[in-house]
């Protein structure tokens, strides 16, 4: 094995016991509430900043518990990180709800700002449910990098890394098996992505029940939006 590939194994967080950044997961969670924030008025069931409020004050004590890395965890902390996820999707899906009915039950003539909306709720959905596969695989980012592989919980999702222990080395070198390798924040994203434009999983199974309600969701939101918003605010459908 070369130099650079046992150092790029030996940097992963779970050799360290280091825990995942806090940093990429505020970024996405601060995206999805601006986003909401800046969503039209008609879509919003509530005070433009209400739901925006209480995100920021469960984010904050979330926040203070792990600062830099994510490598403390209670079970308020715990209930507070699934709350907030929970809080964000319900809004964007309320949000996109509205967005349907509005579009079905009333002329609508300002297409750019429905092209706007739906790319706002669409971005939206693929931030909460890659927060939410983030969350709940595997006991959470604070589980699978601070327990031992043996005690982890059972996966929602099977990814590429943990097939790839019979590949070739330079593939092998870094599976679940050979690296102790486990998903992080970066990884989810990408199987919201992929799920919320294949309108299905693609390289990365969902495995527990939980988690295919999840994908499912997430994909009959996505084919919502892409099929039925996207396409009357440009006027294809009348």
């Amino acid at each position: 094995m070369t130099r650079s590939r046992l150092e790029s194994r030996l940097r992963h967080p779970r050799h360290e016991r280091r825990g995942e950044a806090r940093l990429p997961a505020v970024a996405a969670t601060l995206t999805a509430i601006l986003l909401y924030v800046a969503l039209p008025e008609q879509l919003l069931i509530a005070p433009r900043y209400l739901l925006p409020a209480l995100e920021v004050l469960l984010l904050v004590p979330l926040i203070a518990v792990n600062p830099r890395r994510l490598t403390r965890q209670t079970r308020l902390s715990r209930a507070g990180s699934l709350t907030l996820v929970a809080l964000i999707g319900a809004g964007n899906l309320t949000a996109l709800g509205m967005l349907i009915h509005q579009l079905v039950s009333s002329q609508v003539k300002d297409g750019s700002q429905l092209l706007v909306a739906a790319l706002q709720v669409w971005l939206t959905d693929i931030i909460v449910f890659g927060l939410a596969f983030w969350e709940l695989d595997r006991g959470g980012p604070v589980t699978r990098t601070q327990a031992p592989r043996a005690e982890l919980p059972l996966a929602d999702f099977r990814f590429s890394q943990d097939e790839n222990d019979d590949a070739v080395q330079e593939v092998s070198d870094g599976a679940s098996g050979s690296a102790d390798w486990v998903p992080t924040l970066p990884d989810y994203l990408y199987v919201s992505v992929t799920n919320s434009t294949a309108f299905s999983p693609t390289d990365t199974m969902p495995l527990s029940t939980r988690a295919k309600l999840l994908m499912s969701i997430e994909s009959i939101a996505a084919l919502l939006t892409s099929l039925l918003v996207i396409a009357r605010a440009v006027g294809v459908l009348r």
